[in-house]
């Protein structure tokens, strides 16, 4: 069996009949992302699409949860002038508010989550319990997603935060879906993310295992040479649809909204500097009840 010979602090991975496992390995934060994971995960990937004994990658997460998203207590803690993230300053500039240098840094973790696309060996997301915000940033990058009919999936963030760095939404479920997830920050479970296209299926969850493992077995008869055409060939069709171009667009509109006045994301940064992650949260998320999409025909 191969060892993953990097830092594996975040990360672990290992390969078995021509299938990388990968795994967020924060179960603690429910696999918070922070840019420290994101380079490892890069690392990950790309070893995994290095090695002639890998034809197909499964990214997972520890634990509950697939991934809840950004640290946002790292995000929203309120850096003054000057001072860089504590999680690694290697990856941002300095901190002073200027539109350029969000979009520079969120630019470089792009470019991290980037690498599911761009590595030519096929990736399955396996998604159990939240998928949210950056979580989708990442599982809507792979190649194929698998989830529980009970996992929950959606952007929450774009109440009040911004909008999402990594725009793929539109390419899986189309504009009127994408705006409408977009603009109320509501989320689907599992079992309705299907019907739409979001996901490629969604099982009971005592059969998540069994799916995962049944699809990647099948991929990774078919020749690394193989299969590496196949993904390609698709993601190519895709940027002549603009969505490599998109992707740049996407960090910019996010910088742009972070500059915003309005009183939700006023209020959202003003609960977290005096009370915290939990209370603003609550405040932003409040109104939109269960925060679940209803809509009539997924209920039949």
């Amino acid at each position: 069996m191969h060892k993953y010979l990097g830092s594996t602090e975040y990360i672990l991975f290992s390969v078995q009949d021509r299938v990388a496992r990968i795994t967020l390995n924060r179960p603690e934060k429910r696999n918070a992302l922070h840019p420290a994971l994101l380079a490892e995960l890069r690392d990950a990937l790309l070893e995994a699409d290095a090695v002639n004994d890998v034809n197909v990658v499964i990214l997972e997460g520890a634990g509950k949860d697939f991934c809840a998203g950004y640290d946002l207590a790292g995000a929203y803690a309120g850096y003054k002038d000057g001072e860089t993230p504590p999680w690694d300053d290697s990856l941002y500039r300095t901190v002073n508010g200027s539109l350029d240098d969000d979009c520079w840094n969120m630019e470089q973790t792009q470019k991290l989550t980037l690498a599911l696309f761009d590595m030519h060996k096929p990736v399955i997301a396996k998604v159990q319990g939240n998928c949210m915000a950056g979580g989708t940033d990442l599982a809507l990058m792979c190649d194929f997603i698998i989830c529980t009919e009970e996992a929950k999936i959606g952007f929450p963030a774009t109440r009040a935060n911004g909008t999402p760095p990594n725009q793929m939404w539109v390419y899986h479920v189309g504009p009127q879906w994408a705006k409408r997830l977009m603009m109320t920050g509501d989320c689907l479970w599992g079992r309705d993310a299907v019907r739409i296209g979001l996901v490629l299926d969604a099982v009971p969850a005592d059969a998540l295992d069994e799916a995962v493992n049944e699809l990647a077995r099948r991929l990774s008869f078919v020749d690394g040479e193989l299969l590496s055409a196949h993904k390609r060939i698709v993601n190519a069709a895709l940027e002549l649809q603009g969505a490599r171009t998109l992707q740049r667009f996407a960090t910019e509109m996010d910088a742009r909204a972070h500059l915003s006045k309005g009183p939700r994301r006023t209020q959202f940064r003003a609960d977290m500097a005096e009370h915290g992650l939990k209370t603003a949260l609550k405040n932003r998320d409040e109104p939109f009840g269960d925060g679940m999409v209803k809509a009539h025909w997924l209920s039949k």
